[in-house]
Formats: structure tokens, C-alpha cells, sequence
């Protein structure tokens, strides 16, 4: 449930959320794992397709590694299908909406080459019990808090005794107000996601991140794991 980075297996880390390239540069030189971009429209820190193209495109010139996250949610197979044609694509596709299992298995075979993460929005503790359904048709599970307003981005928190001791057949990333100061909590409740997602506790405002707090985040991470 780690991330193997040369010697040292550590969290991953992904900052979601971003909506500048010079942000996202400077925060994958900070050393996290996954930059993610927002594609639902509504969303305060939605990303046109132009921007995101020449975002990915830049990154992925600068940094081979790096894991570039495009967040959708409900979307048409064709305006998939066309954002992942050329330049400037995607190496995950993060799937935040009602998607089923099966059509997320069907993106998966159609585009093999690129990872296909389901994020599920946790209202009860019942609903842990209904994420294993995604296992044989995603790379990887994204657990995120419920909100009836917004898809994600809300800085809301799932209970952390919720998912103590869980166990998916997948990579799963825990989002949902992270922040530096939540990290200690999460890790003491012997709870072992194998990446931290984070996004609006770590921002001045939608979609424009305070690199101190993401600095903090990661130094934190890295602390606790020792």
C-alpha cells in the first residue's frame, strides 16, 4: 500500500485542485506524486480544455514521473475519448461521479495506457462496504467525504475511525480536508490509505494553493512515516 520512490517507500502524495501551471510546476518540485486537474464544469476551480492541455504538457516535459490527474465527474464517452487524443492527455482519469463499475472497466480496456481511479463519496459507514465493487474495473479507489453541495473540494472530513483497519483490493488515496495538521490523526488511527489527496485546506482561495501548507503537508507526511 506504498509508493516506491528510489530507496525510500513512502505515501503517495496528489495535490488536486490546481489551476496554474506555475503552481503546478513548483509544487511538483516539492516532490509529490500526482498533480490533479479539475474538468466539471461549475467547479470553482474548473480548468479549461486549452489550459489543461498545455498544463499536462508542460509537466509532463518537466517531470516524467508525475502523475497528471484529470477530475471528472458523469461525462460523455465522446468528449472523453477526444480529450485523450493529442497533446497535452492525461496519465489518470479520475472518475468523481455516479460511474458505474462497468463502465469504468469499459474505459479501461478502450485505453489501457492510462490509469483509471474511481473516487466514492462516503456518507455512512455502510457505504466503505459498497467501494469493494469497484476492484475489478479500476486502478486505483479514491475515498472522499460526502457533500450534498459539491462533488469534492469542501474541505469536509471523513471519520476517521470509518476506516480503520480497511482493506480494498486496490491502491486507494484518502481526500477530504487533508492538511498537515489532520495527518498525525490519520496515520495514529492505524489508518494506511496508499496516497493522500489534497486540495481546498491548503488554498488562499479556489484553486490557487499556499505552497507553505503544502511544504508542511509533505514534510509532515514524511515525519510521521519515519
Amino acid at each position: 500500500m506504498t509508493f516506491k520512490m528510489g530507496s525510500q517507500t513512502s505515501t503517495a502524495i496528489k495535490i488536486c485542485g490546481i489551476t496554474q501551471l506555475n503552481q503546478a510546476k513548483a509544487i511538483a518540485a516539492l516532490g509529490v506524486d500526482a498533480i490533479g486537474v479539475i474538468g466539471v464544469k461549475g467547479s470553482p476551480r474548473f480548468v479549461s480544455e486549452e489550459k489543461r492541455r498545455n498544463l499536462f504538457e508542460q509537466l509532463k516535459k518537466s517531470s516524467q514521473n508525475l502523475k497528471r490527474v484529470w477530475v471528472i465527474a458523469d461525462m460523455q464517452d465522446a468528449q472523453i475519448e477526444l480529450a485523450l487524443k493529442g497533446l497535452g492527455v492525461p496519465s489518470v482519469v479520475q472518475l468523481h461521479g455516479k460511474e458505474s463499475p462497468e463502465r469504468c472497466e469499459k474505459f479501461r480496456q478502450r485505453f489501457p495506457n492510462i490509469e483509471w481511479w474511481k473516487a466514492i463519496r462516503i456518507q455512512t459507514p455502510i457505504d466503505i462496504s459498497q467501494v469493494h465493487k469497484f476492484e475489478g474495473s479500476a486502478d486505483a479507489l479514491l475515498l472522499d467525504a460526502w457533500s450534498a453541495n459539491e462533488l469534492g473540494g469542501t474541505g469536509s472530513r471523513l471519520p476517521i475511525e470509518w476506516l480503520q483497519d480497511v482493506k480494498f483490493g486496490l491502491p486507494w488515496w484518502l481526500a477530504g480536508g487533508i492538511c498537515a495538521e489532520w495527518i498525525p490523526k490519520i496515520f495514529s488511527h492505524q489508518v494506511k490509505p496508499f496516497g493522500i489527496d489534497a486540495s481546498s485546506r491548503l488554498e488562499t482561495s479556489p484553486g490557487i494553493k499556499n505552497l507553505e501548507l503544502v511544504n508542511a503537508l509533505i514534510k509532515t507526511i514524511r515525519q510521521v512515516e519515519r
